[in-house]
């Protein structure tokens, strides 16, 4: 089989590079002629363990290729992706479609026979239909058919959840989409995945919602959280006594600095504008978005407060600044909130992250970038985790108390051993433990 993915963005490039490992022929659209050229040399844009021997492997052997001409990429396909991005709208949140309607004319305009187009791109219920409308009146003399096959890849995880994903969902209205879509996927009818047919609007909803109820989960741990510190309970404990039972789930119970990245924040908003405007508001999803952008200002006044209640003349290191480990996304980072906050609070800021490529264009002017944990804390007065990094874990207390002038520590990760940092010397500070 040949796909073409349009979009060599995180989902576009993920995508075709596991398609391709599928033993798809997949040619992969972009109109920024310096990521083409980059791809097609091995240079890989983002930061996603394993993505860059998947790439190598397959555009060795001939299965992945990489191409600006549209006209090139779709031919001969029997499946068209759309997989480029769907950004917050400025001034309303909704979803900014604009990207995925104008690719969708684009691909009627240069299809020389039928051909099925499927949105990957996260869009609001409904967009496929305005797809249809759009393929109707720019091409009305060749069948297009429209289907929905929303990604749920975890940034740090998304080639094995591509691989093995807990379900396949397909969105369609036609025999011939739902057939090539199984087609594509049959690799993964092998290990028994299921595969979850539905229609366009259910399919597209099926995303949000998924996005939106983990959202909400990881909300209400962090209210726990903060209920864990006022009552004297142990969050910890807390949500693993939550997480054994069957109807609940053990996944997103970490109490945190609030969520972040380039699917919750987005998706949410997203949501909760659409279901406004379609007369069924989802209030829960609305004050789950108030209250996450409430807890990143939270953390940053918590850390404040750690530090005697003035910031000034403090040296802070921060380590970790993506919003997730195994990422080098910046994308709504609870560090884009606690370390301007800081600085403004009169701190310096010295910080370090394993993947800093995005994140030193996004900090305030005068933040330091360490190149090692240890040098982002020589003479600090505090320390704060903001990102759980795996070499993060395995920081000696006692090689950190040496490094450093204060003993102030804020573990915002709870990643750390309370009782290891205490017996160190610190004054040591998580989330939801005493």
């Amino acid at each position: 089989m040949r796909v073409a993915m349009i979009g060599a963005g995180y989902v576009g490039l993920v995508s075709g590079a596991c398609f391709a490992e599928f033993g798809v022929d997949v040619c992969v659209v972009d109109t920024e002629v310096s990521k083409v050229e980059a791809l097609r040399a091995g240079r890989i844009p983002i930061y996603e363990p394993g993505l860059d021997r998947l790439v190598e492997e397959n555009a060795r052997d001939g299965r992945l290729s990489f191409t600006t001409n549209l006209d090139e990429a779709i031919n001969g396909a029997d499946a068209v992706f759309l997989a480029v991005g769907t950004p917050s709208r400025r001034g309303d949140g909704h979803a900014d479609l604009s990207y995925v309607f104008a690719a969708a004319e684009q691909v009627a305009r240069a299809a020389k026979g039928p051909l099925v187009l499927v949105t990957k791109s996260t869009v609001p219920v409904g967009t496929g239909r305005k797809i249809k409308e759009i393929l109707r009146k720019t091409r009305p003399d060749l069948e297009i058919e429209v289907a929905s096959n929303p990604e749920f890849l975890r940034e740090g995880n998304a080639i094995g959840d591509f691989m093995r994903p807990d379900r396949v969902v397909i969105g369609a209205e036609s025999d011939r989409a739902f057939q090539v879509l199984r087609r594509l996927y049959r690799p993964l009818y092998l290990i028994e995945t299921p595969i979850v047919q539905t229609g366009l609007e259910t399919a597209e909803l099926i995303k949000y919602a998924a996005n939106a109820f983990l959202a909400v989960k990881i909300t209400f741990i962090n209210q726990m959280a903060d209920l864990c510190e006022k009552a004297g309970a142990d969050v910890h404990d807390v949500a693993r006594g939550m997480g054994l039972d069957g109807r609940i789930g053990r996944k997103f119970l970490h109490a945190g600095p609030g969520y972040g990245g380039s699917c919750f924040p987005k998706d949410t908003l997203a949501l909760a504008r659409t279901a406004q405007e379609l007369g069924a508001p989802v209030t829960i999803v609305e004050q789950t978005i108030a209250a996450n952008d409430a807890r990143k200002e939270a953390m940053a006044e918590r850390v404040i407060a750690a530090l005697g209640g003035s910031a000034a003349g403090k040296t802070v290191a921060v380590l970790g600044l993506t919003f997730k480990p195994e990422t080098d996304d910046m994308r709504d980072a609870p560090s884009l909130v606690v370390v301007p906050r800081l600085v403004e609070a009169g701190a310096t800021i010295r910080t370090y992250d394993p993947q800093p490529s995005h994140a030193r264009q996004m900090m305030p002017a005068g933040v330091q970038f360490a190149e090692t944990a240890l040098d982002a804390v020589e003479s600090a007065d505090a320390v704060v985790l903001l990102t759980e990094w795996n070499e993060f874990r395995a920081l000696s207390p006692q090689k950190l108390k040496s490094a450093m002038r204060g003993d102030v520590v804020l573990d915002l990760r709870n990643a750390w051993d309370p009782a290891a940092f205490r017996e160190a010397g610190f004054t040591y500070q998580s989330i939801g433990r005493q």
